[in-house]
């Protein structure tokens, strides 16, 4: 059973229970983000690995800095953010990853791809935080405009 929160919310009950599982969601994809990339950064292989390697780790910091927002925005509404192991692996929606070594074009596209799912469900979240929280939609718009010029920087590279 939940605790209850010792955090009081600025929102009413339903729009902080509305917000919390949007913020929750986008917490697990950002962490499934982080690691994903991670994965990636270790097992590029190819022509252009050091690129690939180093925007590699761009990309994680920029995921992990924007979990960090959602989590402490998550906690500023009351509600307790769980960014467990199993919590990711089972709440992700971001594409499976396949371990192994990679080539670079290969891993381009499938951060590129990661990428643009995660962008699709946060457009989603914005429409739906719209009728609950505006600070929470302001976010989620923040992080959509970042990840969405990442991806157009992923998919540049392979589009002749």
């Amino acid at each position: 059973m939940a605790q209850k929160s010792p955090i009081t919310s600025p929102l009413n009950d339903q729009d902080q229970d509305v917000t919390g599982k949007l913020l929750q969601a986008t917490l697990l994809d950002l962490i499934d983000l982080h690691l994903v990339a991670k994965q990636a950064h270790w097992n590029v292989v190819g022509r252009f690995f050091r690129d690939v390697h180093l925007q590699l780790d761009e990309l994680v910091d920029t995921a992990r800095g924007f979990a960090d927002d959602v989590a402490e925005r998550a906690a500023a509404i009351g509600v307790s953010p769980d960014g467990r192991a199993a919590t990711v692996a089972a709440g992700s929606g971001l594409p499976k990853f396949e371990p192994d070594w990679r080539s670079d074009k290969s891993v381009i596209e499938s951060i590129t791809d990661a990428l643009g799912e995660l962008v699709g469900r946060l457009r989603v979240r914005i429409d739906e935080s719209d009728k609950t929280d505006l600070v929470t939609q302001d976010l989620f718009i923040a992080i959509a405009a970042d990840l969405e010029k990442s991806r157009w920087m992923w998919q540049a590279q392979i589009k002749s």
